[in-house]
């Protein structure tokens, strides 16, 4: 129930992120509830009373000093709970990147997202390079591998209904890799405040059928016979 404002998950590894969301939230609704639950029990049971002096409690007892030191083991614990979940997914997800089934160039810059695809030879920076902008077209279960770039200021690729956010560096080349799940359009917006257009800075992910993105292929590429396959990491 706590999920149900997100977009759409069409990531294979979409559960897992949302799994993880689903525990962070979990773990500080209930540490709100105690804390909140504590503070109006304390309130009320040591209120102001006629006859009863407030006493000045220094904490150098270890039964005092508990107040404190329980409280701070289990915050420690429920957050190493979390990085260890978490860790296993960032691992899976960024250090464990699956051989693409087709690539593409992404660069950012104010205020468009450049698309390149690498064309029927597979390579980028050939004449068969195809550019567009705000348009990402992909096939459905198919590995997407994305090389990051920048031509002005930092900017962030985000897909939220793939559970993808990836900050774009000028001088560096970032990567990072998706599967859809499902076709259909779905927003990418910039995440990070890049100059006065940023709202403005949105394209398009296209997610194809097989058939829908073999057609397509043949649309942008008609000289060629070759079908998805050759739309592939160089």
């Amino acid at each position: 129930m706590f999920l149900d404002w997100l977009p759409k998950n069409i990531s294979t590894h979409g559960g897992e992120i949302d799994s993880i969301l689903h525990l962070i939230y979990s773990v500080t609704l209930v540490w709100f509830i105690v804390t909140v639950g504590a503070l109006l029990a304390f309130a009320l049971l040591f209120r102001r009373r006629d006859g009863r002096r407030a006493a000045y409690i220094t904490g150098d007892r270890l039964s005092q000093a508990a107040w404190l030191l329980i409280p701070t083991a289990l915050v420690l614990a429920l957050d190493l709970w979390i990085d260890f979940r978490g860790g296993d997914a960032w691992a899976r997800i960024k250090l464990h990147t699956p051989p693409s089934d087709l690539q593409v160039q992404v660069t950012g810059k104010q205020f468009n997202w450049e698309i390149l695809y690498p064309g029927p030879d597979g390579r980028f920076g050939t004449p068969d390079d195809l550019q567009m902008d705000n348009e990402l077209h992909v096939a459905v279960n198919r590995v997407v591998g994305i090389v990051l770039k920048s031509k002005d200021v930092i900017h962030s690729l985000y897909l939220p209904n793939l559970r993808l956010q990836q900050n774009v560096i000028p001088g560096r080349e970032l990567h990072a890799w998706f599967q859809a799940t499902q076709p259909g359009v779905f927003e990418i917006p910039c995440l990070e405040l890049c100059g006065f257009g940023h709202s403005g800075m949105v394209g398009r992910l296209i997610v194809h059928s097989a058939d829908d993105y073999n057609q397509w292929v043949q649309e942008q590429w008609p000289s060629t016979s070759r079908s998805t396959t050759a739309i592939t990491q160089p």
